[in-house]
């Protein structure tokens, strides 16, 4: 039976970082998925910096659940060799914070050509991903996303099983959801794969992003499925419920940015905070704080 630990992106309820610290801390989160520091991507800040970003990270009784990076996140047409020169250098910023996972795509396919013609080139670029991590404990974790090679399930668990093991599923009901595949079926199908999920749901509708459980992402369903694992397994939430400095420069369209009905990111962040624990709850999993206030969920 796993333990579920609590991450997020906190970049969504705030840029700077004193604040995602403190707004994970007063929401009883002690992990932080870290994608954007002060309106910067993690994987363009020096060295210098990240160990600064460290060491207040150990003072605020804080860790790292992943490397939010976005490498694969660019035509897979693309000059590469710049793309993986910078996630070298990533790796070295997953191992100085101390976390063994780095969250990856499958490159944009461009637009209205068919995904299958260029799997050999995507399957390329991930094997040069997953070596430059070798000597290391970094794991790459794929995303299912939009418009990117992985985003049906099929052509996600063609990539986790050609890896075997190499690289880990990251699975997101609402990407899945707004290239209009249900997530239960999905999840079923690539479930020996993964690893942790994003917790993040939407409606089959229209593609808004709505509270985890609120939508057609089957939330409560795959969490229970998910609790059949072993060990201690990340669920980060990742709220995509207000506008948040850097939302733009993840999206490439507007699918998900339809319904905004709080006042503020900051509002935004606990709605999505409260709605999983709530599921949880449901679920009859109760919230346990360890030594030094890590904080998991167990039954």
């Amino acid at each position: 039976m796993a333990r579920f630990i609590l991450s997020s992106f906190a970049d969504e309820a705030q840029a700077d970082l004193k604040e995602q610290m403190s707004i994970s801390t007063k929401n009883s989160i002690r992990f932080i998925e870290m994608r954007n520091v002060n309106g910067t991507s993690i994987s363009d800040i020096s060295m210098p910096q990240i160990k600064v970003i460290k060491n207040e990270l150990i003072a605020s009784g804080l860790k790292i659940s992943a490397i939010g990076s976005p490498f694969g996140k660019i035509l897979i047409t693309e000059n590469f060799k710049p793309h993986l020169e910078k996630f070298i250098r990533c790796v070295e910023i997953a191992n100085e914070l101390e976390t063994k996972y780095i969250r990856m795509f499958s490159f944009f396919i461009p637009e209205g050509e068919n995904s299958a013609i260029y799997r050999d080139e995507v399957m390329e670029r991930l094997d040069r991903f997953v070596e430059a991590c070798k000597g290391t404990d970094v794991v790459c974790c794929h995303e299912n996303e939009k418009g990117i090679f992985g985003n049906s399930p099929e052509r996600c668990l063609d990539i986790l099983k050609t890896f075997k093991g190499k690289i880990n599923g990251i699975f997101d009901p609402a990407n899945f959801i707004q290239e209009s595949f249900e997530p239960l079926p999905a999840y079923k199908l690539l479930e020996p794969y993964i690893e942790y999920l994003h917790i993040k749901d939407a409606l089959l509708s229209d593609g808004s992003v709505v509270p985890a459980g609120k939508g057609d992402g089957s939330i409560l369903e795959i969490l229970e499925l998910f609790a059949e694992k072993e060990g201690d397994r990340f669920l980060t939430i990742e709220p995509h419920l207000a506008l948040f400095d850097g939302f733009k420069a993840l999206e490439r369209n507007e699918i998900s940015m339809k319904k905004f009905i709080y006042s503020s990111a900051q509002e935004a962040y606990e709605v999505a905070v409260n709605a999983l624990k709530t599921i949880l709850q449901n679920l009859k999993f109760s919230e346990e704080t360890l030594s030094g206030g890590y904080c998991i969920w167990k039954r």
